[in-house]
Protein backbone atom coordinates (compact mmCIF):
# COMPACT_ATOMS: atom_id res chain seq x y z
CA UNK A 1 0.00 0.00 0.00
CA UNK A 2 1.88 3.64 -0.88
CA UNK A 3 1.64 6.00 2.08
CA UNK A 4 2.14 9.88 1.33
CA UNK A 5 5.37 10.97 1.36
CA UNK A 6 6.74 7.58 0.16
CA UNK A 7 9.21 7.92 -2.89
CA UNK A 8 9.08 6.25 -5.52
CA UNK A 9 10.00 6.01 -9.25
CA UNK A 10 7.74 5.81 -12.38
CA UNK A 11 7.53 6.71 -15.85
CA UNK A 12 5.06 9.18 -17.09
CA UNK A 13 3.05 7.60 -19.74
CA UNK A 14 0.29 10.22 -20.40
CA UNK A 15 -0.70 13.81 -19.76
CA UNK A 16 -4.21 14.56 -18.15
CA UNK A 17 -6.60 16.90 -19.31
CA UNK A 18 -5.84 18.69 -16.20
CA UNK A 19 -2.03 19.36 -17.20
CA UNK A 20 -0.37 17.06 -15.06
CA UNK A 21 1.72 14.37 -16.02
CA UNK A 22 0.26 10.65 -15.18
CA UNK A 23 2.35 7.51 -14.77
CA UNK A 24 1.39 4.34 -12.92
CA UNK A 25 2.94 2.12 -10.29
CA UNK A 26 1.62 -0.90 -8.26
CA UNK A 27 -1.36 -0.34 -11.42
CA UNK A 28 -2.71 3.12 -9.62
CA UNK A 29 -2.55 6.03 -11.57
CA UNK A 30 0.07 9.10 -10.12
CA UNK A 31 -0.40 12.54 -10.93
CA UNK A 32 2.49 15.04 -11.33
CA UNK A 33 2.74 18.52 -12.18
CA UNK A 34 5.43 19.80 -14.58
CA UNK A 35 6.12 16.13 -16.48
CA UNK A 36 6.44 15.32 -19.65
CA UNK A 37 5.30 11.83 -21.46
CA UNK A 38 8.28 9.38 -21.46
CA UNK A 39 10.49 11.35 -18.36
CA UNK A 40 11.73 8.67 -15.78
CA UNK A 41 11.51 10.42 -12.85
CA UNK A 42 11.71 9.82 -8.88
CA UNK A 43 8.58 11.17 -7.29
CA UNK A 44 7.18 12.53 -3.84
CA UNK A 45 3.81 11.22 -3.12
CA UNK A 46 1.91 14.18 -1.40
CA UNK A 47 -2.15 12.94 -1.43
CA UNK A 48 -2.80 9.43 -1.63
CA UNK A 49 -6.21 7.73 -2.31
CA UNK A 50 -7.15 3.79 -3.17
CA UNK A 51 -7.08 4.42 -6.90
CA UNK A 52 -4.68 7.26 -7.33
CA UNK A 53 -2.40 9.60 -6.17
CA UNK A 54 -1.08 12.72 -6.36
CA UNK A 55 3.06 13.60 -5.69
CA UNK A 56 5.61 16.08 -7.01
CA UNK A 57 9.24 15.48 -8.48
CA UNK A 58 11.87 15.21 -6.46
CA UNK A 59 14.64 14.05 -9.55
CA UNK A 60 14.17 13.67 -13.21
CA UNK A 61 16.46 10.21 -13.72
CA UNK A 62 16.15 10.24 -17.86
CA UNK A 63 14.51 13.06 -19.47
CA UNK A 64 11.75 12.47 -22.22
CA UNK A 65 12.99 13.27 -25.88
CA UNK A 66 9.97 15.81 -25.67
CA UNK A 67 11.00 18.21 -22.79
CA UNK A 68 12.21 21.02 -23.41
CA UNK A 69 13.53 24.10 -22.23
CA UNK A 70 10.35 26.80 -20.95
CA UNK A 71 10.13 29.61 -22.29
CA UNK A 72 9.71 31.12 -18.63
CA UNK A 73 11.46 31.33 -15.68
CA UNK A 74 8.74 30.51 -12.96
CA UNK A 75 6.95 28.22 -15.63
CA UNK A 76 7.15 25.31 -12.98
CA UNK A 77 5.49 27.80 -10.28
CA UNK A 78 2.73 29.28 -12.36
CA UNK A 79 -0.95 28.18 -13.16
CA UNK A 80 -0.96 30.57 -16.13
CA UNK A 81 0.53 27.35 -18.43
CA UNK A 82 1.05 23.93 -17.24
CA UNK A 83 2.83 22.61 -20.21
CA UNK A 84 5.86 24.72 -21.01
CA UNK A 85 8.44 22.09 -20.80
CA UNK A 86 6.11 19.55 -23.37
CA UNK A 87 7.17 20.20 -26.82
CA UNK A 88 4.85 21.45 -29.19
CA UNK A 89 3.91 18.60 -31.52
CA UNK A 90 3.61 16.81 -27.97
CA UNK A 91 1.27 18.82 -27.15
CA UNK A 92 -0.72 18.81 -30.35
CA UNK A 93 -0.83 15.53 -29.75
CA UNK A 94 -2.05 14.92 -26.23
CA UNK A 95 -5.07 17.05 -26.89
CA UNK A 96 -6.07 15.57 -30.20
CA UNK A 97 -6.57 12.37 -27.75
CA UNK A 98 -8.24 14.12 -25.20
CA UNK A 99 -10.79 14.92 -27.85
CA UNK A 100 -10.94 11.51 -28.75
CA UNK A 101 -10.99 10.22 -25.37
CA UNK A 102 -13.86 12.30 -24.81
CA UNK A 103 -16.07 11.18 -27.18
CA UNK A 104 -15.41 7.49 -26.67
CA UNK A 105 -15.25 7.20 -23.29
CA UNK A 106 -18.32 10.25 -22.37
CA UNK A 107 -19.92 10.22 -25.72
CA UNK A 108 -19.81 6.59 -25.99
CA UNK A 109 -18.65 6.82 -29.85
CA UNK A 110 -17.15 3.36 -31.57
CA UNK A 111 -13.67 4.38 -31.73
CA UNK A 112 -13.11 3.17 -35.21
CA UNK A 113 -15.58 5.70 -36.41
CA UNK A 114 -14.00 8.71 -34.30
CA UNK A 115 -11.13 7.84 -36.32
CA UNK A 116 -12.81 8.38 -39.54
CA UNK A 117 -14.70 11.09 -38.17
CA UNK A 118 -11.75 13.15 -36.06
CA UNK A 119 -9.91 15.53 -38.62
CA UNK A 120 -5.85 16.12 -37.03
CA UNK A 121 -6.01 19.07 -35.04
CA UNK A 122 -5.26 22.68 -36.13
CA UNK A 123 -2.45 23.92 -34.34
CA UNK A 124 -0.94 27.70 -33.81
CA UNK A 125 1.54 28.87 -35.84
CA UNK A 126 3.00 30.81 -33.06
CA UNK A 127 2.82 29.06 -29.74
CA UNK A 128 4.29 31.93 -27.58
CA UNK A 129 3.00 35.60 -27.25
CA UNK A 130 -0.51 35.00 -28.36
CA UNK A 131 -2.70 36.06 -25.71
CA UNK A 132 -4.83 39.53 -26.67
CA UNK A 133 -6.18 40.04 -22.90
CA UNK A 134 -4.66 39.28 -20.07
CA UNK A 135 -5.88 39.97 -15.86
CA UNK A 136 -3.61 39.74 -13.59
CA UNK A 137 -4.39 39.69 -9.67
CA UNK A 138 -2.93 42.34 -7.41
CA UNK A 139 -1.02 41.73 -3.96
CA UNK A 140 1.73 43.56 -1.52
CA UNK A 141 4.24 41.17 -1.40
CA UNK A 142 6.23 40.41 2.12
CA UNK A 143 8.70 42.91 1.10
CA UNK A 144 5.88 45.39 0.77
CA UNK A 145 6.83 45.71 -3.24
CA UNK A 146 3.28 45.17 -5.41
CA UNK A 147 3.25 41.45 -6.71
CA UNK A 148 1.17 41.32 -10.06
CA UNK A 149 0.70 37.56 -11.83
CA UNK A 150 -0.78 34.42 -12.10
CA UNK A 151 -1.87 32.11 -9.24
CA UNK A 152 0.49 29.13 -8.39
CA UNK A 153 -1.76 26.22 -9.46
CA UNK A 154 -4.08 24.98 -6.48
CA UNK A 155 -3.78 28.10 -4.23
CA UNK A 156 -4.27 32.43 -4.43
CA UNK A 157 -0.81 32.40 -3.88
CA UNK A 158 0.58 35.02 -6.95
CA UNK A 159 3.58 34.25 -8.46
CA UNK A 160 5.04 37.79 -9.60
CA UNK A 161 5.42 38.88 -12.90
CA UNK A 162 7.37 41.62 -14.78
CA UNK A 163 6.54 39.76 -18.70
CA UNK A 164 4.97 36.51 -19.91
CA UNK A 165 6.06 35.04 -22.91
CA UNK A 166 1.92 33.69 -23.19
CA UNK A 167 0.84 37.93 -23.47
CA UNK A 168 1.51 39.33 -26.96
CA UNK A 169 4.96 41.20 -26.46
CA UNK A 170 3.84 44.21 -26.98
CA UNK A 171 2.27 44.71 -23.40
CA UNK A 172 5.41 43.34 -21.57
CA UNK A 173 7.25 46.86 -21.05
CA UNK A 174 3.75 48.22 -19.96
CA UNK A 175 3.15 45.38 -17.03
CA UNK A 176 6.77 46.20 -15.46
CA UNK A 177 6.24 50.23 -15.87
CA UNK A 178 2.80 50.26 -14.40
CA UNK A 179 3.47 48.36 -11.87
CA UNK A 180 5.92 50.79 -10.64
CA UNK A 181 3.95 53.32 -11.22
CA UNK A 182 1.29 51.62 -8.78
CA UNK A 183 3.39 50.96 -6.19
CA UNK A 184 4.96 54.72 -6.27
CA UNK A 185 1.37 56.15 -6.20
CA UNK A 186 1.01 54.14 -3.16
CA UNK A 187 -2.65 52.63 -4.15
CA UNK A 188 -3.96 50.30 -1.29
CA UNK A 189 -3.92 46.41 -2.34
CA UNK A 190 -6.61 44.42 -1.89
CA UNK A 191 -6.12 41.97 0.46
CA UNK A 192 -9.03 38.97 -0.63
CA UNK A 193 -8.79 37.70 2.96
CA UNK A 194 -9.59 40.47 5.17
CA UNK A 195 -12.27 41.83 2.43
CA UNK A 196 -10.27 45.18 2.66
CA UNK A 197 -7.79 47.81 0.44
CA UNK A 198 -8.67 49.37 -3.19
CA UNK A 199 -6.69 47.56 -6.10
CA UNK A 200 -7.71 44.43 -7.20
CA UNK A 201 -6.79 43.12 -10.89
CA UNK A 202 -4.49 45.55 -13.01
CA UNK A 203 -5.70 44.42 -17.16
CA UNK A 204 -4.69 44.62 -20.64
CA UNK A 205 -6.85 44.18 -24.37
CA UNK A 206 -4.70 44.58 -27.51
CA UNK A 207 -5.96 44.50 -30.91
CA UNK A 208 -3.49 42.02 -32.77
CA UNK A 209 -4.28 42.96 -35.91
CA UNK A 210 -4.51 46.59 -35.51
CA UNK A 211 -2.38 47.15 -32.30
CA UNK A 212 -4.51 49.89 -30.18
CA UNK A 213 -4.61 48.78 -26.45
CA UNK A 214 -7.01 49.23 -23.81
CA UNK A 215 -6.01 49.57 -19.66
CA UNK A 216 -8.42 48.32 -17.03
CA UNK A 217 -7.81 48.78 -13.49
CA UNK A 218 -10.35 46.97 -11.03
CA UNK A 219 -10.88 48.00 -8.11
CA UNK A 220 -12.86 47.44 -4.91
CA UNK A 221 -14.42 51.74 -4.86
CA UNK A 222 -14.26 53.91 -7.19
CA UNK A 223 -12.41 56.63 -5.26
CA UNK A 224 -9.00 55.98 -6.82
CA UNK A 225 -6.78 59.29 -5.60
CA UNK A 226 -5.18 61.36 -8.94
CA UNK A 227 -5.93 57.91 -11.05
CA UNK A 228 -7.79 60.69 -13.94
CA UNK A 229 -3.95 62.23 -13.69
CA UNK A 230 -2.56 58.71 -14.35
CA UNK A 231 -4.58 57.28 -16.49
CA UNK A 232 -3.57 60.52 -18.63
CA UNK A 233 0.09 60.05 -17.93
CA UNK A 234 -0.36 56.56 -19.91
CA UNK A 235 -1.97 57.68 -22.56
CA UNK A 236 0.90 60.09 -23.68
CA UNK A 237 3.49 57.95 -22.65
CA UNK A 238 1.78 54.62 -24.54
CA UNK A 239 1.09 55.86 -28.26
CA UNK A 240 -1.36 53.03 -29.08
CA UNK A 241 -3.34 52.76 -25.59
CA UNK A 242 -6.86 54.10 -26.42
CA UNK A 243 -8.44 54.28 -23.22
CA UNK A 244 -7.82 53.57 -19.32
CA UNK A 245 -10.91 52.19 -17.89
CA UNK A 246 -11.98 51.49 -14.04
CA UNK A 247 -14.40 48.28 -13.21
CA UNK A 248 -15.57 48.54 -9.62
CA UNK A 249 -16.11 45.04 -8.03
CA UNK A 250 -16.96 45.51 -3.92
CA UNK A 251 -18.29 42.24 -3.91
CA UNK A 252 -16.20 39.34 -1.88
CA UNK A 253 -16.02 36.75 -4.93
CA UNK A 254 -12.93 35.58 -6.94
CA UNK A 255 -15.25 37.26 -9.96
CA UNK A 256 -12.26 39.63 -11.98
CA UNK A 257 -15.36 42.26 -13.14
CA UNK A 258 -17.77 43.78 -11.25
CA UNK A 259 -21.15 44.82 -13.11
CA UNK A 260 -20.18 48.34 -14.27
CA UNK A 261 -17.66 50.00 -15.36
CA UNK A 262 -16.18 53.61 -16.50
CA UNK A 263 -14.25 54.97 -18.93
CA UNK A 264 -10.90 57.51 -17.28
CA UNK A 265 -9.34 58.67 -19.98
CA UNK A 266 -9.72 58.27 -23.60
CA UNK A 267 -12.08 55.96 -25.00
CA UNK A 268 -14.10 52.35 -23.34
CA UNK A 269 -12.85 50.55 -26.31
CA UNK A 270 -10.82 49.40 -28.94
CA UNK A 271 -11.07 48.76 -32.64
CA UNK A 272 -10.17 44.88 -33.94
CA UNK A 273 -10.47 43.67 -37.27
CA UNK A 274 -11.58 40.22 -37.30
CA UNK A 275 -12.81 38.11 -40.27
CA UNK A 276 -12.43 41.47 -42.45
CA UNK A 277 -15.01 43.23 -39.95
CA UNK A 278 -14.21 45.82 -37.33
CA UNK A 279 -15.08 45.16 -33.81
CA UNK A 280 -15.46 47.21 -30.82
CA UNK A 281 -13.84 45.57 -28.04
CA UNK A 282 -14.16 46.77 -24.08
CA UNK A 283 -12.20 45.39 -21.41
CA UNK A 284 -14.72 43.18 -20.31
CA UNK A 285 -16.02 41.53 -23.43
CA UNK A 286 -15.61 38.16 -24.06
CA UNK A 287 -13.50 37.07 -26.94
CA UNK A 288 -11.74 34.64 -27.93
CA UNK A 289 -7.95 35.27 -26.64
CA UNK A 290 -6.10 33.66 -29.78
CA UNK A 291 -7.67 36.13 -32.77
CA UNK A 292 -5.55 34.08 -35.42
CA UNK A 293 -6.67 30.89 -34.28
CA UNK A 294 -10.41 32.06 -34.12
CA UNK A 295 -10.25 33.42 -37.55
CA UNK A 296 -9.08 30.01 -38.76
CA UNK A 297 -11.97 28.63 -36.66
CA UNK A 298 -14.21 30.63 -38.90
CA UNK A 299 -12.73 29.92 -41.85
CA UNK A 300 -13.24 25.77 -41.47
CA UNK A 301 -16.99 26.63 -40.25
CA UNK A 302 -17.62 28.46 -43.57
CA UNK A 303 -15.67 26.20 -45.22
CA UNK A 304 -17.72 23.21 -44.28
CA UNK A 305 -21.21 24.82 -43.90
CA UNK A 306 -21.13 25.86 -47.94
CA UNK A 307 -23.17 28.68 -47.71
CA UNK A 308 -25.61 29.43 -50.58
CA UNK A 309 -27.19 32.54 -49.23
CA UNK A 310 -31.04 31.60 -48.54
CA UNK A 311 -30.14 29.62 -44.89
CA UNK A 312 -31.51 31.08 -41.64
CA UNK A 313 -28.37 30.37 -39.10
CA UNK A 314 -29.65 30.60 -35.36
CA UNK A 315 -26.52 31.51 -32.91
CA UNK A 316 -27.01 30.42 -29.42
CA UNK A 317 -24.19 31.72 -26.93
CA UNK A 318 -23.13 34.40 -29.43
CA UNK A 319 -21.31 36.91 -27.67
CA UNK A 320 -20.84 39.69 -29.34
CA UNK A 321 -21.47 38.20 -32.76
CA UNK A 322 -18.14 37.06 -32.80
CA UNK A 323 -19.41 34.09 -35.14
CA UNK A 324 -23.10 35.80 -36.22
CA UNK A 325 -21.62 38.59 -38.03
CA UNK A 326 -19.15 36.98 -40.47
CA UNK A 327 -21.64 34.51 -40.85
CA UNK A 328 -24.85 36.95 -41.32
CA UNK A 329 -23.12 38.48 -44.75
CA UNK A 330 -23.39 34.86 -46.41
CA UNK A 331 -27.09 34.36 -45.13
CA UNK A 332 -30.57 35.17 -45.31
CA UNK A 333 -30.81 35.83 -41.48
CA UNK A 334 -28.89 35.65 -38.43
CA UNK A 335 -30.21 35.25 -35.07
CA UNK A 336 -28.38 35.81 -32.54
CA UNK A 337 -29.32 35.10 -28.57
CA UNK A 338 -26.67 36.51 -25.51
CA UNK A 339 -27.78 36.26 -21.92
CA UNK A 340 -25.36 38.81 -21.16
CA UNK A 341 -26.91 42.88 -22.27
CA UNK A 342 -23.59 44.22 -22.79
CA UNK A 343 -22.80 41.48 -25.03
CA UNK A 344 -25.88 42.14 -27.01
CA UNK A 345 -25.83 46.05 -27.45
CA UNK A 346 -22.23 45.49 -28.97
CA UNK A 347 -23.15 42.72 -31.33
CA UNK A 348 -26.08 45.56 -31.95
CA UNK A 349 -23.34 48.32 -32.17
CA UNK A 350 -20.74 46.15 -34.17
CA UNK A 351 -23.68 45.36 -36.80
CA UNK A 352 -24.21 49.13 -37.18
CA UNK A 353 -20.52 49.74 -37.93
CA UNK A 354 -20.33 47.37 -40.27
CA UNK A 355 -23.41 47.57 -41.88
CA UNK A 356 -25.43 44.01 -41.29
CA UNK A 357 -28.71 44.60 -40.92
CA UNK A 358 -29.44 40.97 -41.11
CA UNK A 359 -28.67 40.06 -37.82
CA UNK A 360 -31.27 40.17 -35.27
CA UNK A 361 -30.06 40.01 -31.31
CA UNK A 362 -31.88 38.61 -28.47
CA UNK A 363 -31.02 38.97 -24.86
CA UNK A 364 -31.79 36.26 -22.34
CA UNK A 365 -30.69 32.65 -21.54
CA UNK A 366 -30.51 30.25 -24.23
CA UNK A 367 -32.77 27.80 -22.53
CA UNK A 368 -35.70 30.41 -21.85
CA UNK A 369 -35.32 32.05 -25.06
CA UNK A 370 -35.12 29.05 -27.80
CA UNK A 371 -38.38 27.61 -27.41
CA UNK A 372 -40.37 30.92 -27.34
CA UNK A 373 -39.20 32.91 -30.49
CA UNK A 374 -40.96 30.88 -32.67
CA UNK A 375 -37.73 29.87 -34.90
CA UNK A 376 -36.89 27.83 -37.72
CA UNK A 377 -33.35 28.04 -37.95
CA UNK A 378 -31.67 25.82 -41.06
CA UNK A 379 -28.50 25.97 -39.04
CA UNK A 380 -27.77 25.90 -35.29
CA UNK A 381 -24.11 27.61 -33.91
CA UNK A 382 -23.49 26.34 -30.35
CA UNK A 383 -20.32 27.55 -28.38
CA UNK A 384 -21.80 27.28 -24.69
CA UNK A 385 -19.46 27.67 -21.64
CA UNK A 386 -17.55 24.67 -20.16
CA UNK A 387 -20.58 23.37 -18.40
CA UNK A 388 -22.27 22.86 -22.08
CA UNK A 389 -25.91 22.86 -23.28
CA UNK A 390 -28.73 22.79 -21.15
CA UNK A 391 -31.17 20.16 -21.41
CA UNK A 392 -34.05 22.55 -22.52
CA UNK A 393 -31.66 23.45 -25.82
CA UNK A 394 -30.95 19.90 -26.53
CA UNK A 395 -34.61 18.83 -26.09
CA UNK A 396 -35.24 22.11 -28.44
CA UNK A 397 -32.89 20.86 -30.99
CA UNK A 398 -33.91 17.03 -30.89
CA UNK A 399 -37.92 18.52 -31.23
CA UNK A 400 -37.03 20.80 -34.29
CA UNK A 401 -34.64 19.47 -35.80
CA UNK A 402 -32.61 21.75 -38.08
CA UNK A 403 -30.89 20.52 -40.81
CA UNK A 404 -27.58 20.98 -39.47
CA UNK A 405 -25.53 22.02 -35.93
CA UNK A 406 -21.94 23.23 -35.64
CA UNK A 407 -21.12 22.97 -31.82
CA UNK A 408 -18.27 24.64 -30.45
CA UNK A 409 -16.56 23.79 -27.38
CA UNK A 410 -13.85 24.67 -24.86
CA UNK A 411 -14.99 21.49 -22.96
CA UNK A 412 -14.08 18.01 -24.64
CA UNK A 413 -16.03 16.36 -22.04
CA UNK A 414 -19.69 18.16 -21.90
CA UNK A 415 -19.50 18.39 -25.57
CA UNK A 416 -19.21 14.62 -25.93
CA UNK A 417 -22.49 14.33 -23.35
CA UNK A 418 -24.31 16.67 -25.41
CA UNK A 419 -23.24 14.91 -28.95
CA UNK A 420 -24.42 11.92 -27.16
CA UNK A 421 -27.86 13.25 -26.33
CA UNK A 422 -28.34 14.77 -29.63
CA UNK A 423 -27.40 11.37 -31.87
CA UNK A 424 -29.62 9.36 -29.33
CA UNK A 425 -32.40 7.75 -31.37
CA UNK A 426 -30.66 8.43 -34.69
CA UNK A 427 -31.60 12.72 -34.37
CA UNK A 428 -28.69 13.79 -35.73
CA UNK A 429 -25.40 12.45 -36.74
CA UNK A 430 -21.57 13.96 -36.64
CA UNK A 431 -20.23 14.44 -39.92
CA UNK A 432 -16.87 15.42 -38.69
CA UNK A 433 -14.91 16.79 -35.27
CA UNK A 434 -12.36 19.67 -35.74
CA UNK A 435 -10.27 20.01 -32.68
CA UNK A 436 -8.19 23.35 -32.65
CA UNK A 437 -5.60 24.54 -30.71
CA UNK A 438 -6.77 28.11 -28.69
CA UNK A 439 -4.65 27.96 -25.55
CA UNK A 440 -0.64 26.33 -26.28
CA UNK A 441 1.39 26.22 -23.47
CA UNK A 442 -1.96 24.83 -21.32
CA UNK A 443 -4.03 21.82 -21.35
CA UNK A 444 -6.85 22.84 -22.47
CA UNK A 445 -8.55 22.53 -26.42
CA UNK A 446 -11.43 23.91 -28.46
CA UNK A 447 -13.23 21.59 -30.94
CA UNK A 448 -15.93 21.97 -33.54
CA UNK A 449 -18.64 19.11 -34.40
CA UNK A 450 -20.23 19.12 -37.43
CA UNK A 451 -24.17 17.05 -37.26
CA UNK A 452 -26.59 16.92 -39.92
CA UNK A 453 -30.16 15.74 -39.41
CA UNK A 454 -30.58 11.93 -40.45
Amino acid sequence: MLQQGQKITLTIDDLADSGDGVGRYENIAIFVPNTVPGDRIEVKLEFVKKNFANASIEKIVTPSSDRVRPSCIVADKCGGCQWQAVSYPAQLRTKQNIVLQALQRIGGFDADLLEELISPIVGAKDSLHYRNKVTYPLATGRDGNLKAGYYQKGSHKIVNLNQCPAQDERLDPMLAELKMDIHNQCWEIYDENAHTGLLRHLGFRIGRHTGEILITIVTRDWDVPNLGVFAQKWLERYDKVVGVILNCNPDKTNAIFGRESRCIAGKDYLLEKFAGLTFRLRGDTFFQVYTEQAEKMLNIIESELELEGTEVILDAYAGIGTLALPLAEQVKQAIAIEIQPQATAQGKLNAELNGIDNVVFHTGKVEELISTLNLQPDIVILDPPRKGCEPEVITFLRENAPDRIVYVSCNPATQARDLKLLCEGDHYQITRIQPIDFFPQTSHVEAIAFLKKV
